[in-house]
C-alpha cells in the first residue's frame, strides 16, 4: 500500500506528472518533459521507458535543431476522446486519440431556435455516426468534451443566460450529455475551448498566457493564465464584449449602454451594410468581400478593429497579456482587422504592456473551438485512468486494461 511521501507514492507522482505533461502537449521530447517536470534527465528516461512497456506511451525518433531526439506521445489506442461544438449556426463534433490526432470530423448546420434536448440529440447520434467512421469501439471513448456559447456554471454545468440559445438556458448540458453517452462529460464555453484550441493546436502554441478574442453574433474572450484557462468562479470571465465604450451608445443586450459588443458583434455591424449589399449579408462574407476591395466593408472590418483594439488594450494594461490571438470569421480579414486593432492597443495601452504583446490570427479557424473542446478532456482524463497499475517497478508491467 502507497502510503505519502513513500518512495511508491513519489513515483507514482513523477509518472503522472510526465503523462500529464505529455497529454497536455500532444507530444514533448525527452528533454523538454524534463524542463516540463523539473524532473532530471535521467529520471524522465527511465519513467518513459517504464511508461512504454505499459503501453501508455509511444516513442518515435525526431529532429531538434538538427540533432536527433526522442518525440514521446501518448499511446493512440490507449483510448478516444470527442470534442462537440454548439456554435450559432453549426453543431461540429470531433473524434481524437490520447496522440492528439484528429480521427474524424464533421459539421452541420445548427437550428439555434430548437430546445436542447432536440440539439444534444442530433449530437448523440453524429458522435456514433463519427465513431463508426473513426473505425473505433464506443466502449474506447475516455471522455468528451463541449462547448456551448454562453456561460457556464464551473461547479453544477448549468448554462446561464444566453441570447445564442435560448431555449437552453438553466439546462444542464454536462449532465443530459453524459446520461447519453455514458462517459464522463466536461462543458466549458465557447471562448474558452477557442483559447485552449489556439493553445495546444495553433497560434497559442509555446504561450503561458493569451487570450483567444471571438468575435461573431457576440463578443467574446478566452483566457489563459500560466498554462490553465482562467474561468472565475461564476465561470464569466472573459466577457470582453460588455466593456463599456461609450455610456451614451446602444443598448445592449446586458442592459448596459455602449457595450464593446453593440460596435462589433455581427448582429450590430452587419446592418450598417444591408442598404448596399443585401439581406442576407453574414461576417464571413463581409471578410471576403473586404479582401477583394470592398470599400464599405473595409471601412466596417476596420472600425470593428479598432473598437476590439480598445477591449484588448484594457486587457493589456489589467493582465500584461504575452499573446492575444483573434479568432472567428474576423481573422481571415488578417491585416484589414489586425492593423486597426494593433493601433488601438497602442493608443490606448500602457506602453510597456503594448510593446511586450503579439497579436496575431487564429491558426485553427471555424475548428478552435471543437479541437479545443477535444484538448479539455485530454487535460480532464484522470491520469489513473491511463496509468493502470502502474507501480514503482516492483511488480509486473502491463499495459492497461481496455476501456
Amino acid at each position: 500500500m502507497e502510503t505519502p511521501g513513500s518512495q511508491s507514492s513519489l513515483h507514482r507522482a513523477n509518472l503522472e506528472r510526465v503523462v500529464r505533461a505529455v497529454r497536455a502537449a500532444g507530444s514533448l521530447t525527452q528533454a523538454e518533459i524534463a524542463r516540463t517536470t523539473g524532473l532530471s534527465a535521467a529520471t524522465v528516461s527511465n519513467i518513459v521507458r517504464e511508461l512504454r512497456a505499459l503501453g501508455t506511451v509511444e516513442v518515435c525518433t525526431t529532429s531538434v535543431g538538427g540533432r536527433r531526439a526522442r518525440s514521446v506521445s501518448l499511446a493512440s489506442d490507449a483510448g478516444i476522446v470527442v470534442g462537440i461544438d454548439f456554435g450559432h449556426s453549426h453543431l461540429r463534433i470531433a473524434v481524437g486519440n490520447l496522440a492528439h490526432q484528429v480521427l474524424a470530423e464533421e459539421a452541420e448546420p445548427f437550428d439555434v431556435d430548437g430546445s436542447a434536448e432536440q440539439g444534444l440529440d442530433r449530437a448523440e447520434k453524429l458522435v456514433g455516426r463519427l465513431i463508426g467512421m473513426a473505425g473505433v469501439e464506443r466502449g474506447k471513448i475516455l471522455g468528451v468534451g463541449l462547448g456551448v456559447p454562453g456561460p457556464i456554471d464551473v461547479e453544477s454545468g448549468v448554462l446561464g443566460s444566453t441570447a445564442i440559445l435560448p431555449g437552453w438556458r438553466g439546462t444542464n448540458p454536462r449532465e443530459e450529455m453524459a446520461a447519453r453517452l455514458d462517459v464522463p462529460v466536461h462543458v466549458d464555453n465557447d471562448a474558452n475551448l477557442g483559447a485552449l484550441g489556439e493553445l495546444v493546436w495553433g497560434s497559442g502554441r509555446g504561450a503561458s498566457d493569451l487570450a483567444y478574442i471571438k468575435v461573431a453574433s457576440g463578443v467574446g474572450a478566452g483566457l489563459v493564465i500560466n498554462g490553465q484557462i482562467f474561468r472565475g468562479p461564476g465561470g464569466t470571465a472573459g466577457e470582453l464584449g460588455h466593456v463599456t465604450l461609450d455610456e451614451s451608445g446602444p443598448v445592449c443586450r446586458c442592459g448596459n449602454r455602449g457595450c464593446l459588443e453593440t460596435f462589433t458583434a455581427s448582429r450590430y455591424v452587419l446592418p450598417l451594410l444591408h442598404a448596399t449589399h443585401g439581406q442576407d449579408l453574414t461576417l464571413h462574407k463581409v471578410v471576403q468581400l473586404a479582401r477583394e476591395g470592398d470599400p464599405g466593408c473595409r471601412r466596417v472590418i476596420a472600425d470593428v478593429g479598432r473598437h476590439i483594439g480598445s477591449g484588448v488594450a484594457q486587457l493589456c494594461n489589467l493582465l500584461n497579456l504575452s499573446r492575444v490571438v483573434l479568432g472567428g470569421d474576423l481573422a481571415e480579414a488578417g491585416e484589414l482587422a489586425l492593423g486597426p486593432i494593433r493601433d488601438s492597443v497602442g493608443r490606448y495601452a500602457i506602453p510597456s504592456a503594448a510593446q511586450q504583446l503579439t497579436l496575431v490570427a487564429g491558426a485553427l479557424g471555424a475548428r478552435a473551438e471543437v479541437l479545443g473542446a477535444l484538448a479539455l478532456v485530454l487535460r480532464e482524463t484522470g491520469d489513473g485512468v491511463l496509468l493502470g497499475g502502474a507501480d514503482n517497478g516492483a511488480q509486473s508491467r502491463q499495459p492497461p486494461p481496455q476501456s
